[in-house]
């Protein structure tokens, strides 16, 4: 045996025995020692030094390890230096300050064109609820609404003296007015399917009124709509026509960004349209327009393959 394998053998006997991890743990941090020991390349590892190690992640990142994963390694690497700074003079633990990379923010989820479309046209009947949802599925899809501000949209700017609406829809305008995260309010364009998905909801709506008379969508009761309410019924909606993906409203506001941008490429209009407050907030979806760009390919090129 090596002195570099004793030291390493004798570290996790001081783990087994002291600190009387499981046998699993122990497993791991072996795994983790060797590695370091075979990115090393028969380097001494206590001649490592902080270059070696951020090289030595980087090399980790690039071959697809995850930032948790690599975080481990890291902690498992730090602690064998500790224990090796009390068995002989270091010049420091070479670990020490050197972090895993950032997690990867993950994508948000959208639907494609074709699902998105059959999703909020195809509620059908004409009983109140069904015409509340079409009306509801149509404007998040259309205009990119956060769930919250759809539930917080009244029939009306104004029905009393002392009050303004948080938002409402313009029909003769075409564009609904919402206030959003921070109290910022915009103004979004709303599309054909929409206003006449609205028009049809707003002939029955009187029915269901009960004493507020603010609220655009009420649920069965004749009160405002939930949040959740929304979300239960957009989800069984899309179960109904067996839809692939586990579909919620923020679903229809990422698909309404994505397929904007897919197709006009203006990510300046698009972050308007979500009313984001920094550019950094939309470019996430740049990402999915790659990865559309990316499908075509692989589908389309001769070569792709």
């Amino acid at each position: 045996m090596t002195a570099q394998a004793s030291r390493l053998t004798d570290y996790l006997e001081v783990l087994r025995s002291q600190r009387q991890l499981a046998q699993h743990t122990l497993d791991a941090y072996g795994a983790d020692l060797l590695e370091l020991q075979k990115l090393a390349d028969g380097q001494d590892l206590a001649a490592l030094n902080s270059l070696h190690i951020r090289r030595f992640t980087s090399q980790l990142h690039a071959s697809g390890l995850n930032a948790r994963s690599i975080a481990r390694k890291l902690s498992s690497w730090r602690g064998f230096y500790d224990w090796l700074a009390e068995q002989q003079t270091l010049p420091a633990n070479p670990v020490a300050g050197v972090r895993a990379p950032k997690k990867g923010q993950p994508l948000p989820k959208a639907l494609g064109a074709d699902d998105a479309v059959r999703l909020v046209a195809g509620v059908a009947g004409e009983h109140p609820s069904r015409l509340a949802d079409r009306a509801m599925f149509e404007l998040l899809y259309s205009s990119g609404l956060r769930v919250s501000e759809l539930a917080a949209l009244d029939v009306a700017p104004c029905l009393e003296a002392g009050h303004t609406a948080p938002g409402w829809v313009d029909l003769e305008q075409g564009e609904v007015h919402v206030t959003g995260k921070g109290g910022k309010p915009r103004i979004v364009p709303v599309g054909r399917p929409a206003l006449d998905a609205l028009r049809d909801w707003l002939a029955v709506r009187p029915a269901l009124l009960k004493a507020d008379p603010r609220p655009l969508f009420l649920s069965a009761r004749g009160s405002r709509i939930s949040v959740r309410l929304v979300q239960l019924r957009l989800k069984a909606h899309a179960q109904a026509l067996e839809i692939p993906a586990d579909v919620h409203p923020h679903m229809l506001r990422h698909s309404f960004a994505s397929h904007l941008l897919q197709s006009s490429g203006d990510l300046r209009a698009v972050q308007e349209l979500l009313g984001h407050g920094s550019l950094a907030a939309t470019q996430v979806y740049t990402a999915l327009d790659f990865q559309h760009l990316a499908k075509v390919y692989d589908n389309s090129h001769p070569r792709a393959k």
